[in-house]
């Protein structure tokens, strides 16, 4: 069997959802993760865009160390945001994590995310090596 290509779960401590999902995926290369602003109790943290923004690019982080990976690993971020003005405060906060050179990266404007509380949400594709 090529275990190249199968598929391995990065475990976190992040609060494990009831949703049918893993924070983590790593296959062939690629960790494959998105990331919410909640807390280690699961709740969206409060704060508005800044705190949220902080909040589920944290939870980035420790996801990557989890995987023995960094920010710098990270290859493209899609970003969606539930109001337009909220682009300029995630632009600001995620300069402060992530150096050049950047992740390719895009940005949507959505009517809503899976918790009505939520202002935020990352989709990410990061290089991860692959266990021995």
């Amino acid at each position: 069997m090529n275990t190249q290509n199968k598929k391995h779960l990065v475990k976190t401590s992040l609060f494990a959802s009831k949703a049918p999902l893993e924070w983590a995926i790593v296959n062939n290369g690629t960790l494959y993760t998105a990331q919410i602003p909640i807390d280690d109790t699961g709740a969206v943290v409060a704060g508005g865009i800044e705190a949220q923004t902080r909040q589920t690019l944290n939870n980035l982080v420790h996801t990557l160390e989890c995987a023995g990976e960094s920010l710098d690993s990270v290859l493209q971020v899609l970003i969606y945001v539930t109001d337009r003005e909220y682009l300029k405060t995630v632009n600001s906060v995620y300069a402060e994590y992530f150096n050049a050179p950047y992740p390719n990266r895009a940005a949507m404007v959505v009517a809503g995310l899976a918790r009505e509380e939520m202002l935020v949400e990352f989709v990410v594709y990061a290089a991860a090596s692959q266990p021995e």
